[in-house]
């Protein structure tokens, strides 16, 4: 696909503005951009979002309130842990290649429960022993540390799938490696309402 003729930021743009809308949220000055009717029919002939949310399902996280961005800005993709499998990966890869989104922001979030299950162990039934089963290697990395076992995790793990996409063969490694893309991790703090790059 070839690439839009709208002028998209570069990633240090696109987090400037992602961090700019979450202090607009943090003190409760949000703007609500691009939340008009006009702004919906203005992209019926196309989205340009400027970041790619990887973000937990939480109903507590929603990357456009917390961030103060409306329709169009934002691709997001929300997924119990914030982990990956085919069709996560797939969907970053058509925003990244398709898109030219030149920001992906992993963003894991404080007192997640997908990760505080993993931490508990036990019988987990139906399909969530595969989410504990991503987020593993993260708890495994952090389980000797001091701190709060559960944080430490989040924050292993949204640093661990940023570097497993950044590793993303062929799309998204060839795009990091040529410049055209920036992955990052992040975390939200349940109680300030504030991200923090990782």
């Amino acid at each position: 696909m070839s690439k839009p003729t709208a002028d998209l930021p570069t990633a240090e743009q696109a987090m400037e503005r992602l961090m700019a809308g979450n202090k607009r949220y943090v003190v409760s000055k949000q703007t609500h951009p691009h939340q008009t009717r006009e702004r919906c029919v203005e992209l019926s002939a196309g989205q340009y979002p400027f970041a790619v949310i990887l973000g937990c399902a939480d109903s507590r996280v929603p990357p456009e309130v917390v961030f103060d961005q409306g329709l169009g800005d934002l691709f997001v993709i929300r997924v119990a842990g914030n982990v990956l499998d085919d069709i996560v990966v797939g969907s970053v890869e058509y925003a990244a290649a398709h898109l030219h989104t030149p920001l992906i922001v992993v963003l894991g979030h404080a007192r997640c429960g997908a990760v505080g299950a993993t931490i508990a162990g036990g019988e987990l039934e139906g399909h969530l022993p595969s989410l504990a089963e991503a987020i593993q290697p993260a708890v495994d990395q952090v389980k000797d540390l001091p701190g709060d076992l559960v944080d430490n995790a989040v924050r292993a793990n949204a640093k661990m799938v940023a570097e497993q996409l950044k590793s993303s063969q062929p799309v998204l490694s060839e795009l990091v490696n040529a410049g055209e893309l920036k992955i990052v991790a992040a975390r939200y703090d349940l109680d300030t309402g504030i991200v923090e790059l990782l």
